[in-house]
């Protein structure tokens, strides 16, 4: 029979989280694609229809999962 061996390890108590602070370049990137998506809605609603899902599709997954301002 297999023997298992744990190591433990103390916790690092000192340990405080980074402070918050937004990145310029992260907020500039999504007011970029806001206006982008009423630029688009403002000049023709229903050409620009698949643009504007893109463009939104792009914002909901890419910026709310993988996109931090901490990054």
């Amino acid at each position: 029979m297999a023997k298992v061996f744990t190591i433990t390890v103390p916790p690092k108590l000192g340990n405080k989280r980074r402070e918050r602070t937004p990145d310029p370049r992260y907020v500039d990137g999504q007011r970029l694609l806001v206006e982008a998506m009423k630029y688009l809605a403002q000049a023709d609603p229903i050409r620009n229809r698949s643009a504007i899902e893109l463009i939104s599709e792009h914002v909901r997954t890419r910026f709310r999962m993988s996109d931090s301002p901490l990054a």
